[in-house]
C-alpha cells in the first residue's frame, strides 16, 4: 500500500504539544489514531478515518481525505 499526498498540508494543533503538519493519508491516520483527544471522537473524527483509509485503498481521492481531516479537525478544535 503507496501512501496518498495531499496537495497541501493539513496544520493541526495538538495542545500542549504544538502543531503538527500533515501531508498524508499515512500522517492523517496516525494523527487519528494515536493522537486525537478521546472526547473529540465523534462522527467527524470516524468519517475522517474511514476516508484516509479508503484513499489508501484507492477508493477516495486525496482531495477527500484532506477534506474530510480538516473537518474532523475543525470539529474538533484543532485547526490552527
Amino acid at each position: 500500500m503507496n501512501d496518498v499526498w495531499f496537495s497541501e498540508p493539513v496544520v493541526i494543533d495538538f495542545q500542549p504539544n504544538g502543531q503538527r503538519k500533515v501531508s498524508s493519508c499515512f500522517e492523517a491516520m496516525e494523527c487519528l489514531d494515536q493522537r486525537w483527544p478521546g472526547q473529540a471522537r465523534d462522527g467527524a473524527w470516524r468519517s475522517a478515518s474511514r476516508v484516509c483509509r479508503d484513499a489508501l485503498d484507492g477508493l477516495r481521492s486525496p482531495a477527500e481525505a484532506r477534506k474530510t481531516l480538516r473537518k474532523a479537525a475543525k470539529v474538533a478544535g484543532l485547526l490552527a
